[in-house]
């Protein structure tokens, strides 16, 4: 197994778990536990995962995870709410986009659609879809975050040209209470700006996100129409955001 493989292969255990064990790693994989001390500690020196003895854990629940890490959680999930967040798109729409592998699923599930115009502030999806002719895109500048996002007043001042058909948000926290949340400050103002200047507004959430509160307030539930999440969710979770007046797709 390669090594690009394998740390990706670790770090998907370590989503899954929590923790991981060098023995149990050598065993899964293969190869002898100086290799995974070795990868552990690559991912370590990229704060991916804390070192522990005998092992490494994948951190403080808390904190924002990396993309790289966020790639291995629920990608079943999240493939299956990009398609149906697609299906929410009108030929000839303007779709708003924001950042995030749940939104980078939906951005793939748009790939061959024809008249539609895709505005986003993701250099990940703006590279998904720059060689896709059928697809007219507007990219969003502003101050590169570690998510792909570009964010900031310059992000904003830019949004504040163009008016969407619908915008698709993804979020770290979904509460009835809360709203959507995110972890990063300015992440949350510039996701409310997409919001602002769209007709239609939707969250795309996997369902470990619901029901839970991270540090910046987006929006209150009521500047939602839509969240599509995975059947996963908590029933009672989901029960209170139906109740809060937005429509639940759950797929």
């Amino acid at each position: 197994m390669r090594k690009n493989d394998r740390l990706t292969a670790i770090l998907a255990r370590a989503a899954e778990t929590g923790s991981v064990d060098v023995t149990d790693l050598a065993g899964q994989l293969g190869v002898s536990g100086a290799t995974i001390r070795r990868d552990l500690q690559s991912l370590s020196a990229q704060h991916l995962l804390v070192r522990t003895h005998g092992g490494a854990v994948a951190g403080d629940t808390g904190q924002e995870l990396s993309v790289r890490v966020k790639e291995t959680r629920n990608q079943a999930q999240k493939r299956r709410i990009g398609q149906a967040a697609a299906a929410l798109v009108e030929d000839g729409a303007v779709v708003g986009l924001t950042g995030g592998t749940t939104a980078t699923e939906l951005a793939r599930a748009l790939v061959g659609r024809r008249g539609i115009t895709v505005v986003t502030n993701a250099i990940n999806i703006a590279a998904e879809l720059a060689s896709r002719p059928e697809i007219t895109l507007v990219v969003i500048g502003g101050v590169a975050r570690p998510s792909f996002e570009m964010v900031g007043p310059a992000a904003e001042m830019m949004l504040d040209n163009y008016h969407l058909d619908i915008a698709f948000i993804g979020v770290d926290g979904l509460s009835a209470q809360d709203g959507c949340t995110t972890y990063h400050e300015m992440e949350a103002q510039t996701d409310r700006n997409f919001l602002e200047r769209a007709r239609r507004t939707v969250v795309i959430a996997d369902s470990s996100k619901i029901g839970r509160v991270t540090f910046a307030r987006i929006v209150p539930l009521a500047r939602v129409h839509d969240i599509v999440t995975d059947a996963g969710a908590d029933r009672d979770q989901l029960r209170e955001l139906a109740e809060s007046g937005v429509r639940i797709h759950t797929v």
